[in-house]
């Protein structure tokens, strides 16, 4: 898996700003539209014109080029003024999440965690933003929209390239492998049908690796 992430601050001029409310899908927001343009130009350089992000008809992303899909997995998120595309080079589904690490009220732990969850978060911010992005990127493999019929566990290894394993199961069968890393006041976190390396960046440094969140409409979008 590669990803990128682009903030606000990264359009060039004449482009279309207006991404910074995160009120829609990722694939409609200008800032992720533009964001996975310049990872899949990286990915697959040509000189055909500008990629596009369309819905599948099972919700997920697809990206095209020229009137044909090209043959990449595809997720997008969108949180606090940043995007992010994680691109799948092997068959397989692949999702994406970016979070801000801030405290989740009582009934919003009660009504999306299971109990197991419940006792992991206690009441840190950076558990309870975490465990509900692995959540979101797992629904994007899964297919599932029912946050408490998937359940995280977190792995106990050492990071690997700064990015720790997780694991998320749905009831009634299916799992996501996934890994996930923090940013200052973002966590991330992908995930995968199968087990996968660590996800590599497109450009290194990351650019989120110096984000600094915007707090204005900052309600999370994903893809």
């Amino acid at each position: 898996m590669r990803w990128l992430a682009r903030g606000e601050g990264h359009f060039p001029a004449g482009e279309d700003r207006s991404a910074g409310a995160d009120d829609g899908p990722p694939a409609e927001h200008p800032l992720a539209r533009w964001t996975v343009r310049q990872a899949l130009h990286l990915v697959c350089p040509g000189p055909a014109g500008d990629p596009d992000v369309r819905r599948r008809p099972d919700g997920a992303a697809q990206a095209w080029r020229d009137g044909r899909p090209l043959p990449v997995g595809i997720s997008l998120t969108s949180r606090a003024g940043w995007a992010v595309c994680l691109l799948g080079l092997e068959p397989g589904a692949v999702g994406c999440d970016l979070e801000l690490v801030e405290s989740r009220g009582p009934e919003f732990v009660a009504d999306r965690f299971t109990r197991q969850e419940q006792q992991i978060i206690g009441g840190d911010p950076l558990l309870g933003s975490l465990l509900w992005s692995a959540k979101q990127s797992a629904s994007k493999v899964l297919r599932r929209a029912e946050s408490r019929s998937l359940e995280v566990s977190l792995g106990c290894g050492r990071p690997t390239d700064g990015w720790s394993g997780l694991t998320v199961r749905a009831g009634g069968g299916g799992v996501a492998h996934g890994w996930w890393r923090r940013f200052g006041g973002l966590v991330l976190t992908v995930a995968a049908d199968r087990p996968t390396p660590p996800p590599r960046g497109l450009e290194e440094p990351s650019a989120l690796a110096s984000a600094r969140p915007s707090y204005a409409g900052c309600a999370s979008t994903a893809g």
